[in-house]
């Protein structure tokens, strides 16, 4: 099992986005990426993430998206989450609008191991009751931290 919190920290956790769709999430989220160093160009990234978004949904139930970018433009693979008040319009699997956006930024040298891995992983995550309720109303980004860390002992 991979080590999620080497991928994720609390730098790349926004509770408050102040995005109004998919779009401004997405940047939003980009933005923390490259900030922390994960990017070499924000907007080649963004320009992978759409290029998968065409090949199918990646929004879930229960509120949840998990928009994927794999991109040379990343520099280390990574994990950001955002949350937003705003209900965001998203093709999703039960017609809900987002609230949490987990974006993955993976390099191409990681794309069908640990990317599959990742995948699986929050998957599996987000199957949880509890790990959605906090993902939803938890305040605290070193509790979402610690949520990941958790969940992963027990996988």
């Amino acid at each position: 099992m991979m080590d999620i919190t080497k991928i994720i920290n609390e730098r790349l956790i926004k509770l408050d986005l102040q995005a109004r769709t998919k779009d401004e999430a997405i940047e939003e989220l980009a933005d923390l990426l490259e900030k922390d160093g994960a990017l070499s160009s924000k907007e080649e990234f963004i320009k992978d993430v759409y290029a998968r978004e065409e090949e199918g949904q990646t929004g879930l139930e229960n509120h949840v998206a998990i928009p994927h970018g794999k991109s040379a433009a990343v520099l280390k693979t990574s994990l950001t989450i955002g949350r937003t008040k705003h209900p965001l319009e998203w093709e999703t699997l039960d017609g809900k609008p987002v609230h949490v956006v987990i974006l993955f930024a993976v390099r191409l040298v990681d794309r069908n191991t640990t990317h599959m891995k990742l995948l699986v992983q929050v998957a599996s995550m987000l199957a949880d009751e509890e790990v959605l309720e906090r993902l939803m109303h938890e305040p605290d980004p070193a509790r979402i931290m610690e949520l990941f860390a958790s969940r992963e002992s027990v996988s």
